[in-house]
């Protein structure tokens, strides 16, 4: 059937395409071969005034040229993208989309799979990657987080969708390549900068944003220097309304919400970065770059929930009565902590403060080597580290027994506590306190080299071959306060030498606006909020120091893989391409704790055994790739190749991590296969003007093995003042009290069955006239599982972007709509979490004031588009998040 659908692909393709050679004149003669066709580079630029029409036409002319299927995202100067981040301007690509659970684009998917397929490059090579926030911390995932990368520092974005023997492998989806800018290329001396202020609507601030760019060459161009840097604050507020799982109720099998919780997450936002390209050519035939890159995102954060504990409730004898049911879940009813009132906490407050933030640096050195015109040699050597780190996180949890009346039919799930209120912290009791430690480091040294022999032996035209040996860590530390060592102590005597009770972290109520523009009648809206200060002042005062590993969350990762490839590059008539193996050997040592064995490790959270297991494993990737020029205007392209894409690092770690609030977690396995793939790509492109273009594609990607969770119990031990009883048995002593015995639900990672990804890509780039021009795209993914209870992460069946432009030479003007149908998200505490379509309104504006001085003004998300998650069914919500809205205002000189 795939074998059908690829010959039927290339049928269609062909047909089409002779019908319009027909009916176009032959094209001009035929230009000299490129000396490496496969490859795109950018066009040497200019610093301009304007910004929209000179990008768009650089993007078609690389697209043009290419060899490659491959889409272009141009910035012709400092800040030209209205889009704040890498993510956030290629989301315009057909095929390309992001998310935005936190108002901001951070990772990618593209053309029906997940981010962890898609291979971000900087000119050509790796950057470590790492995360801000706790749980993608701990989930050491390979994904970019693209907020590391501002889009001020970059000249030009490459989007690779047919893969080619000399690219790295990775990119089942696509691999996308950031070109930043060369010194040689600008003018002999340039320099560009922005002043903005940034106003988010739901935090109510303000705060400045920063760039700035000098360049430099002689004039003899033969040697430049380049310095750019960022610096952006910004204090953001995300609303929201969970459902955090759904759990079995005991006895009846009936689906019952876990948590449900009103949530306000803040955060301080500082994103800095620099850059530094030195450019020499000491010789025509010989050119040498030294770059170096670094980039911190701060990320301090507090998150406030505020749950009805239903798993809880009833886990300790509780009772639900006054039930509605929709299928096999109970979307309505009350819910009473037992009446005795020992057990079962019907209601929970948490409060998380995380010191956290995210920071990424490379440095390297790369020649280009021509001796003459057969010969030209490339190499490249750098390293480059990333850390991802929760400095410490304050954490406080209040609870009490309760009763609670819930409803998540209408637009936002709904809770009315009916024995206790919200805004009063003396009818809570103070469960728990915490202070762990989180980091994770990833790091990577590697070093390549190519060469490529040019010929003049008929349609061969090119040899390219090379070589790659890359060595990659990934490590992530979990050091943990205790119950024992650190909780009672703290309640004891931590509060001014007395017992510790919610009123001494209380601080009036949440924002009067809280939830505004989500809250349904009946939603809880408004509760006692906690000193922030406060937390921080009571819990750092009282930490003394005794933090121990939590071992399963301990664990590492080392890669060592060594790649060659060959490659020929060919022409004949009209016809160009290239076909090439890439062979690649994996080595991989993975490190962690698991539960039992020896035991040679014994604390709080267990007894566990430290265990390291080995693999290996080659992949042999072929590729082919050739486009036709049919006339002048129009190119036919096809591609057809191997990938394959490497586990997340957390999917092959020997290790646990656990949600003791719902009693679920995720396991590892070191003997995970890596993804792997066959793909076919057709591309027909009418190239109608210098910038308006009119291209069709059709894609298949044929994954052998999904990576994919298996549900299975465990036992695993907790501390804890709110066991649920229903799960849990005893297992303290005098040295850990409060310890207990609980069966988890852990989503572990397994190999699943293969799917198909079959999709249609349509672009349009189209100038009408007057300064006016209008560009969209449209992209259908139909992605399947052989599996019929597998679904596909990342995939919106429907995706697409609408720009509509204006440019003369003073004013530019771009308002930009994204869609992107539901998709499946992942397993979140044994549940599948799925998001609603996405949409936003963009738009941005520019107004040359004098002489290269330009008036700035940019929106996102103009008609405040909520984010809404759904469990399988969107009868059983998972969460209602409102980001708000972004503005930006400044000015930009270029000279």
């Amino acid at each position: 059937m795939r074998s059908k659908m690829l010959i039927w692909i290339a049928a269609v393709s062909l047909c089409w395409c002779s019908t319009l050679a027909a009916q176009t004149p032959p094209p001009p003669d035929e230009k000299p071969p490129q000396a490496q066709a496969d490859q795109v580079e950018p066009v040497a630029e200019e610093i301009t005034v304007v910004g929209i029409a000179d990008s768009l036409r650089e993007a078609v002319k690389v697209k043009h040229e290419a060899t490659a299927i491959v889409d272009v995202v141009a910035a012709k100067d400092v800040n030209k993208l209205p889009d704040k981040n890498l993510a956030e301007a290629v989301q315009r690509v057909p095929g390309v989309v992001i998310n935005r659970e936190f108002g901001e684009g951070e990772r990618v998917s593209m053309r029906g799979v997940a981010p962890n397929l898609v291979h971000t490059t900087v000119n050509g090579h790796n950057v470590a990657v790492a995360d801000w926030f706790v749980l993608e911390q701990l989930a050491a995932t390979r994904s970019f987080n693209y907020l590391l990368l501002p889009s001020e520092l970059i000249g030009l974005l490459t989007v690779y969708k047919s893969p080619t023997a000399e690219l790295d492998e990775g990119g089942i989806g696509g691999t996308i390549d950031v070109k930043t800018r060369k010194p040689l290329d600008l003018k002999p001396f340039a320099l560009s900068g922005s002043l903005q202020g940034a106003y988010t609507d739901k935090s109510g601030s303000t705060d400045p944003n920063v760039s700035a760019l000098v360049s430099w060459k002689n004039p003899a161009e033969t040697v430049g220097f380049l310095f750019s840097a960022v610096l952006e604050n910004r204090e953001i507020r995300r609303d929201g309304v969970e459902v955090l799982g759904y759990f079995p109720q005991t006895g009846t099998g009936v689906l019952v919400p876990s948590l449900i919780g009103s949530a306000l997450f803040q955060q301080e936002r500082e994103r800095k970065a620099v850059n530094a390209e030195l450019q020499f050519r000491p010789a025509s035939h010989l050119e040498l770059n030294v770059n170096g890159f670094w980039s911190r995102f701060g990320a301090d954060n507090i998150n406030q929930n505020y749950l009805a504990w239903g798993s809880n409730a009833l886990g300790g004898g509780g009772t639900l009565t006054n039930v509605t049911m929709e299928g096999n879940t109970a979307v309505a009813g009350t819910i009473s902590s037992a009446a005795n009132g020992t057990a079962g906490r019907g209601v929970v407050y948490d409060a998380i403060d995380r010191k956290a933030f995210a920071k990424t640096w490379y440095g390297d050195i790369d020649g280009t080597y021509t001796p003459n015109e057969r010969w030209s040699a490339h190499f490249d050597v750098g390293h480059t580290r990333a850390d991802g780190d929760t400095e410490s996180q304050p954490f406080v949890e209040f609870g009490a027994p309760a009763t609670f009346r819930y409803d998540l039919r209408g637009s936002t799930p709904q809770v009315q506590f009916l024995n206790i209120d919200p805004k009063n912290p003396r009818q809570m009791e103070f469960d728990f306190a915490s202070l762990h430690h989180i980091t994770n480091e990833d790091s990577e040294s590697y070093a390549y080299a190519d060469a490529e022999r040019f010929l003049n032996a008929g349609a061969l035209k090119s040899v390219k071959f090379g070589l790659k040996y890359a060595d990659h860590d990934r490590k992530t530390d979990f050091q943990a306060t205790t119950y024992g060592g650190f909780f009672l102590p703290l309640s004891a005597t931590g509060c001014g030498g007395r017992v510790c009770t919610p009123a001494d972290f209380a601080a009036g109520l949440t924002p009067s606006d809280f939830l505004n523009g989500i809250a349904a009648s009946g939603t809880l809206s408004s509760y006692w909020s906690v000193n922030r200060g406060m937390v921080e002042n009571i819990l750092f005062n009282s930490f003394n120091g005794a933090r121990i590993p939590n071992p399963p969350e301990v664990f590492s990762v080392e890669e060592k893989a060594t790649a060659g490839f060959a490659m020929a590059n060919v022409k004949a008539g009209k016809w160009k391409g290239n076909f090439g193996l890439r062979i690649v050997h994996t080595d991989q040592t993975s490190t962690g704790n698991i539960v039992g064995g020896a035991g040679e490790i014994q604390n709080a959270f267990g007894n566990f055994t430290h265990v390291s297991a080995d693999r290996s494993y080659w992949d042999y990737l072929p590729s082919v790739t050739f486009a036709r020029d049919l006339t002048d205007q129009v190119v036919l392209r096809l591609a057809a190749a191997r990938t394959m894409a490497r586990p997340d690092f957390t999917d092959v770690s020997p290790r646990v991590t656990l949600n003791p609030g719902s009693l679920t977690g995720q396991g590892g396995d070191p003997n995970v296969d890596p993804f792997r793939a066959n793909q076919a790509d057709v591309s027909l492109e009418w190239y109608h003007g210098d910038d308006a273009i009119l291209p069709a594609a059709l894609f298949y990607k044929d994954i052998k093995s999904f990576i994919t969770d298996s549900p299975v119990q465990q036992a695993h031990l907790i501390q804890t003042n709110t066991p649920n009883l229903s799960a849990c048995t005893p297992a303290f002593s005098t040295e850990f009290p409060n310890r207990y015995s609980c069966q988890f639900t852990i989503n572990q990672r397994v190999n699943g069955g293969g799917g198909s990804v079959t999709g249609l890509e349509l672009n349009a780039l189209q100038k009408l006239g007057r300064g006016f021009g209008v560009q969209g795209n449209y992209t259908y993914s139909d992605a399947k599982a052989d599996d019929a209870g597998l679904e596909i992460p990342g995939n919106s069946k429907h995706s697409g972007n609408l720009i509509g432009f204006y440019e003369n030479a003073r004013f530019g003007a771009r308002l930009a709509y994204s869609y992107r149908s539901e998709f499946f998200v992942t397993f979140d505490r044994s549940t599948r979490l799925n998001q609603d379509a996405l949409k936003s309104l963009d738009a941005s504006l520019a107004y040359e004031l004098y002489n290269g001085l330009t008036l700035t003004a940019d929106g996102v998300n103009l008609t405040d588009e909520k984010i809404v998650q759904f469990a399988s069914d969107k009868f059983r919500p998972r969460a209602v998040y409102d980001n708000g809205r972004y503005y930006f205002v400044g000015v930009r000189y270029q000279r």
